[in-house]
This record gives C-alpha cells, sequence and structure tokens, in this order.
C-alpha cells in the first residue's frame, strides 16, 4: 500500500487495531502512549481493551494492537509505552513486563526501560507493602537502527553543582588528578589531566532513565491524563520535526497537544467517542491561543 501524506493531524474514534489496520505500512515517525491499565477503569465503550477476564486476555488484545504498530512505524521509528501494574489477590500481576516479554516476541527491539517517579502520587492506605510512586516507560525501537535525538532531551550536570555527591565536589573541578575514583576514572585522560570541559558536553549530560514528573490533570477529564512533560521527552528525542507522531489510546488528546506544539503532526485513536471530542477541543484551544 502506498503512504498517503493526507493521514495526518487526525483523530479517529474506533477500535485501535481495526483503525491500524487502515493505515499504511511505514507512515508513522514515532509511536507515544499509554493503553488502558488492567482491570483499571471502565471506559464505557463494548470495545474497549483493559477489562477482560485474565491477564492473558489483556495481554493478547494489546499485542494485536501494537503489531499493527510495528507495521505501520517507520523502519527507523521508536515506541515510547506507559503502562502501570495491577495487584490482584494481594499479588502484583507484573504486568508491564509480561506485555514487554510480549511485544519482544513479536520483534520489537526493547532499548530501555525509564522509571516515572510521581512525586504528587496519591497516598495509600497499605500497611504491608511500600506505596508505589512510579511507572514504566518502555522505551522499543522497530531495528537497532532508529532515530534518536540526544542533545534534545539532556538534563542538567550534577558533577559541580550543589547537588553533587561526589567526595570533595566542586573543589575538584580543574585539578590535575582531581576525580577520586581511580578505579571508576582511571581510563578517562581528560579527568586525570584536570580537562574537565571536554569530559562534560555542553548541553547536559545524557537523560537518566528516572523521570520526576508529577500527575496531571486536565479540567474536563475525571481522570489523571498523561502529562505533557513526560510526552515531551519521548516526542524530543523519537520523532524528527515534521515527522508523524501515533498514539492510539489518544484518550483526552496529551500526545497530540504535544505533537502540535512542538511542529510534528500526529495520529490518535479513541474508542471513547466523548475522549476524541476532548481530544478536540483541547487542540482547537490550543491553536486559538
Amino acid at each position: 500500500m502506498e503512504k498517503n501524506t493526507a493521514l495526518r493531524d487526525l483523530i479517529i474514534n474506533g477500535d485501535a487495531e481495526t483503525e491500524l489496520k487502515k493505515l499504511p505500512s511505514g507512515s508513522v515517525n514515532c509511536i507515544i502512549t499509554s493503553p488502558p491499565y488492567y482491570m483499571q477503569r471502565d471506559y464505557s465503550t463494548n470495545i474497549q481493551i483493559g477489562n477482560e477476564e485474565t491477564p492473558e486476555a489483556y495481554i493478547q488484545r494489546l499485542s494485536g494492537v501494537f503489531r499493527e504498530c510495528l507495521r505501520v512505524l517507520r523502519e527507523d521509528g521508536t515506541l515510547w509505552l506507559n503502562l502501570g501494574d495491577k495487584y490482584q489477590n494481594g499479588e502484583l500481576l507484573g504486568m508491564p513486563w509480561r506485555v514487554v516479554f510480549a511485544l519482544k516476541e513479536q520483534g520489537w527491539v526493547l532499548r530501555s526501560d525509564i522509571i516515572w517517579h510521581k512525586p504528587n502520587a496519591m497516598p495509600s492506605s497499605v500497611n504491608n507493602r511500600p506505596t508505589t510512586d512510579h511507572e514504566y516507560i518502555f522505551f522499543f525501537s522497530k531495528s537497532k537502527t532508529y532515530y534518536y535525538d540526544i542533545d534534545s532531551v539532556r538534563e542538567p550536570h550534577v558533577t559541580f553543582s550543589e547537588n553533587s555527591r561526589m567526595k570533595g565536589g566542586r573543589n575538584h573541578f580543574g585539578k590535575v588528578n582531581g576525580t577520586p575514583e581511580q578505579g571508576k576514572n582511571s581510563g578517562n585522560q581528560n579527568l586525570h589531566n584536570g580537562n574537565w570541559d571536554k569530559a562534560f558536553h555542553p548541553l547536559g549530560r545524557n537523560r537518566r532513565t528516572v523521570w520526576e514528573i508529577p500527575l496531571s490533570k486536565f479540567r474536563e477529564a475525571h481522570f489523571a491524563v498523561f502529562p505533557e512533560k513526560l510526552v515531551e521527552l519521548c516526542l524530543l528525542a523519537g520523532c524528527p520535526e515534521n515527522g508523524i507522531v501515533l498514539d492510539p489510546f489518544i484518550g483526552s488528546g496529551t500526545t497530540a497537544v504535544v505533537a502540535q506544539k512542538f511542529g510534528r503532526s500526529y495520529i490518535g485513536i479513541d474508542s471513547n467517542p466523548e475522549y476524541c471530542e476532548m481530544a478536540n477541543k483541547r487542540l482547537l484551544q490550543k491553536t486559538l491561543i
């Protein structure tokens, strides 16, 4: 099937797997999504994912969606998948990793697991385990060679800041043999010769795998929504300028809103027509601002 360049900036109401089958192969640059979690919420449609009778049935349905995602993604494309876990009968199901293993079986290449730390996570009344304040972001690629803009998501250096935990802290800066970790950094001549400026990228250090981002709310949604900052990091790293971002579970439209903000196009799919309407309204409001 030939690529249809008109398939962009669309919010589609329907079943994700069914609608994805209508999209041309290799037509999107990046996928950023947060599917419905298992047994977490009723989305009020008869085609929704998440309320399957067993974890295995849930994984099977998600696998069908991401099999089509793999087809519509370009060879150099990436997938950023946010998924939370679920306790059932007092036991953590390990659902995110079970989905990950299913996707690896399809041919997805797992590049990184990222911890999304939520500093404003809801308090919990549990007294026999820690309170959960994190979720996962899984970074996949379609092939071993893929688009990734490291400079767009760099973070500030810590080594010589007030947050440094290095013994001696900033007193080592610029000094020959100033680093105390002789074994760890013994092969880095820049550090031991005092050429610190050559050892640290001017735009910041490579982003780490723990992202502290608060939960977000959208006033017309009665549920917590995908934080824009979370989507922003995935989008800037994984989608080139003028590229197309796909979210097969668009919800209130955050992925599309962030794509629009940063000059990318979007395709969003959701089974709930009210959510599609909400997403379109948000996009229109952002356009008018």
